[in-house]
């Protein structure tokens, strides 16, 4: 069974930087492509980033390219979104989840986790 927190999310102005975590509990962290979706209020869940199993590949959405950065270290089962610059359009819950292929994350058979949220005022 493999369970997501995530971490780290808050209330900040804009042009500030959050940097948000998500922890991995189950087996073989390093078998799993991971990633961040997010969603505003009255709007669908939307790919943010993703990260493949090593970490050498990474993806972003066009909102974020430049401002956010995803790692991982799979020494300590936990993933990161760095995120700089931050607009109010960034207002959201910021989720994290994992599925065994790359490129299929937040797809059916993703694991997610419950969220945090992320507050930016202008």
């Amino acid at each position: 069974q493999v369970e997501l927190v995530e971490s780290g999310g808050g209330m900040v102005q804009a042009g500030d930087s959050l940097r948000l975590s998500c922890t991995f509990s189950g087996r073989s962290f390093s078998s799993y492509a991971m990633g961040w979706f997010r969603q505003a209020p009255g709007k669908e869940r939307e790919f943010v980033s993703d990260i493949s199993w090593g970490g050498g590949t990474t993806n972003y959405a066009d909102s974020v390219k430049g401002r956010f950065t995803i790692s991982r270290d799979n020494g300590k089962n936990a993933m990161y979104l760095q995120m700089n610059n931050l607009d109010p359009d960034d207002t959201a819950v910021y989720y994290c989840a994992a599925h065994l292929e790359y490129g299929r994350v937040g797809a059916t058979g993703s694991y997610w986790g419950q969220g945090t949220q992320v507050t930016v005022f202008s």
